[in-house]
């Protein structure tokens, strides 16, 4: 059996993924809160994308960068660029598939269930997907309890953002269920991680794939990049209510335009 480290550079990456985590969960909860408040169809369309780009991005960004402080000794690791590459494709779909339920459904309470189940299979998907990915000299085993548990965790930090997305609207309550689910999601990660085992098989043969640093630190810097862009026209777009508010000042001073320039009696 080869010894796992989990956090070869220290707290370094577990922080870092926690951050990611947290950013990709308070973009997507302020999209879909957006979303709810749309008042046309093609807004919250555009909303629910963005919050399933946000998520399934920031849970794919936060698995691979705690993947950069997984080392197994006697063996290098490589990842499978397609398989990689699918974890991602997967976790925006399913994702999306999960906040569109809560967008569109009528019955909020089945909707939040539905939405929660698809959404919290997405992410546990989207991380064996990940550790499918995994090249390494020997086999990969896991714990069946702990990946059990591991899933139920998912499905639980997903029901409970998409709850906080129907009933949660300030940005201060929406930053705390953000830190809350970025919690969870690490937490499932490394439940997930724990239910690991390696049986390292000595071998000189190349190894195929792409080591981390090649492929996995790039597409994180890249995806990481994506989210703050994101993060800054979400906070710098005006929310349904500003625009009503504009609408509605606007509206008065053309009022009282046409009221100084009428002729008087």
């Amino acid at each position: 059996m080869g010894h796992l480290d989990h956090a070869a550079y220290g707290w370094l990456t577990p922080a870092l993924s926690y951050v990611m985590a947290c950013i990709g969960a308070a973009l997507g909860l302020r999209c879909t809160v957006r979303a709810l408040a749309a008042t046309t169809g093609t807004s919250r369309r555009n909303w629910l994308l963005t919050a399933a780009s946000a998520i399934g991005t920031g849970i794919w960004t936060m698995h691979f960068v705690a993947m950069l402080g997984f080392h197994v000794t006697g063996t290098e690791i490589r990842f499978n660029v397609p398989l990689t590459i699918l974890g991602l494709l997967v976790a925006v779909v399913v994702v999306g598939a999960g906040v569109f339920a809560v967008g569109y459904g009528k019955d909020r309470g089945r909707a939040l269930v539905l939405g929660g189940l698809t959404t919290g299979l997405g992410v546990a998907s989207m991380h064996y997907l990940g550790m499918a990915a995994l090249r390494l000299h020997g086999s990969v085993s896991y714990d069946p309890l702990m990946v059990g548990l591991s899933i139920a965790i998912a499905v639980v930090a997903a029901t409970a953002a998409l709850w906080a997305a129907l009933n949660i609207k300030s940005p201060v309550a929406v930053a705390v269920a953000s830190l809350i689910m970025g919690a969870a999601v690490t937490s499932m990660h490394y439940t997930g991680m724990l239910a690991v085992a390696v049986n390292v098989v000595p071998s000189d043969a190349a190894l195929p794939g792409a080591t981390a640093m090649q492929f996995i630190f790039p597409l994180a810097v890249g995806l990481g990049s994506y989210l703050f862009i994101t993060s800054a026209f979400v906070a710098l777009s005006p929310t349904a209510e500003e625009r009503e508010a504009s609408a509605m000042a606007s509206a008065d001073l053309r009022l009282g335009e046409r009221a100084a320039t009428a002729p008087t009696g």
